[in-house]
């Protein structure tokens, strides 16, 4: 008995050809336009943000000011 060529190209091909008509599905659903875009008057956004507590202002420094710290120089050269 001769053994059929070819026999699994068959599942290949409708495995390949259920793809295709998948993914073009999917194509046309997402590029054709029927979505319907929301409406503007429909996305207005209101916010109502309370008023900053009213704190009393900080004092001002006493006097004298501290020194500021120093800064280390460049080490010297030999």
């Amino acid at each position: 008995m001769a053994a059929r060529a070819g026999g699994g190209s068959t599942l290949v091909a409708l495995i390949v050809g259920a793809l295709l008509v998948a993914v073009a599905g999917i194509a046309w659903m997402v590029w054709s336009g029927r979505t319907p875009a929301p409406d503007p008057a429909d996305m207005a956004i209101t916010l109502k943000i309370p008023e900053p507590p009213n704190l009393p202002r900080p004092s001002p420094m006493p006097e004298p000011r501290p020194e500021p710290v120093p800064v280390p120089g460049p080490p010297p050269l030999r």
